[in-house]
């Protein structure tokens, strides 16, 4: 009898330790990035055009005006933030500007976007009006907010907030475009060479993240970067072969670091997800997807409206929800829901070595307070022996 009234106690325990993890909440993401998760920062730059503040970008957002995102409505960074229930992490820049204006109500601690359009690995000199904030410098402007939010709540409590918060890594597309825009990279990096490097150069980025406390990271591979509208018109409407090969080469020169990573590190949690597949399988099966466009943009000019920037003047398609792509090289929201939807629930075609969902629950071993642990692991042998005797 006081055998099975312990299993109830001991497994009532375990029920509730269990619906407790599933009610925690992450309590901030942290962004790190290029267009497709800036939501606002390249606002904040005055030498550069990459501003997605002209209609007709957010003309499906909630507020149908442009809203920084480089897209018709939501980009991921909003979307993955709904499917774990926080808001939106602002961009670093408008809470930089607030404080230069004195309100006191900016908080770092609700998470932060640091990401910003034309971004890439490496730190690539742009002609001034193309300007944007390589990896680099996101990671100098987390490490700047860490030393101020130590100042503020001390080390101890900024460490468990960082520890228990998502980093999301969206990083690398522009490094794949500036290669094949660039005579001189391809002079002086193999295509093999140059994917190491920048499997290499983001670790450093990623190590500096460790550093700080961080410990839960989504990373997304890059896209299938030949099939984006700009450069389908530079290859007679078709997928550019090379771009699709080199990005296929840096997602598995990405996958192999994560893996060295993690070893090298403790307590390291990660899912990578392979944007590439995900893409690829609706642009090869659109209508199973809602989609009938899968060359042209949405919004722009020329062939493919693809050969200018998505501007007031441009033409623009009717029906959002058909295209896939809603400039020369961002997705539509439509399309974003779903690659978002297999970042988040897998499966593991998509996701490794977890789906995001998994990312955020930790393990009950781990949840449990090791004294409370001891202690039921000391009644489990004690009623074990008293049972048997």
């Amino acid at each position: 009898m006081m055998w099975n009234s312990f299993l109830f106690f001991f497994f009532s325990f375990f029920i509730f330790n269990l619906g407790f993890l599933e009610a925690q909440k992450v309590p901030a993401i942290y962004v790190f990035g290029d267009s497709l998760v800036d939501v606002g920062n390249n606002n904040y730059l005055n030498d550069t055009l990459l501003k997605a503040m002209f209609p007709y970008y957010g003309i499906d957002f909630p507020t149908k005006k442009p809203a920084g995102r480089f897209s018709n409505g939501k980009n991921a960074a909003d979307l993955i933030a709904e499917k774990i229930g926080v808001p939106t992490s602002p961009p670093y820049l408008s809470l930089v500007s607030k404080i230069k204006n004195n309100n006191r109500n900016v908080s770092f601690l609700g998470g932060v976007s640091f990401a910003s359009g034309g971004a890439a690995i490496f730190n690539v000199t742009h002609k001034s009006f193309w300007g944007s904030i390589p990896l680099t410098t996101q990671v100098d402007y987390y490490s700047q907010m860490c030393d101020q939010l130590t100042q503020q709540i001390g080390a101890s409590t900024l460490q468990k907030h960082i520890s228990e918060s998502i980093f999301l890594v969206v990083i690398g597309n522009n490094d794949i475009f500036n290669y094949f825009n660039s005579k001189d990279l391809q002079k002086k990096n193999t295509p093999q060479k140059y994917v190491k490097s920048m499997a290499s150069s983001l670790k450093v980025q990623l190590q500096r993240l460790y550093k700080s406390g961080s410990r839960r990271f989504e990373i997304a591979g890059v896209a299938a970067i030949g099939c984006c509208p700009t450069l389908r018109v530079k290859n007679k409407t078709e997928c550019f072969s090379e771009a699709n090969l080199l990005s296929v080469e840096f997602n598995k020169e990405l996958q192999s670091m994560l893996k060295q990573w993690e070893s090298e590190n403790k307590n390291i949690s990660y899912s990578f997800f392979d944007t590439y597949s995900a893409i690829q399988d609706i642009i090869h099966d659109p209508t199973s997807h809602g989609f009938v466009d899968v060359k042209a943009a949405c919004c722009g000019d020329g062939e493919l409206n693809a050969e200018y920037l998505c501007l007031p003047s441009s033409n623009i398609c009717s029906n959002r929800q058909d295209h896939i792509f809603w400039d020369a090289v961002h997705p539509t929201e439509a399309a974003t829901r779903i690659i978002v939807d297999r970042l988040f629930n897998g499966p593991s075609k998509y996701t490794y070595p977890v789906n995001m969902k998994e990312l955020l629950h930790v393990s009950i071993a781990q949840s449990l307070n090791p004294f409370n642990f001891f202690i039921l692991l000391g009644l489990l042998v004690t009623c074990y022996q008293i049972n048997t005797n």
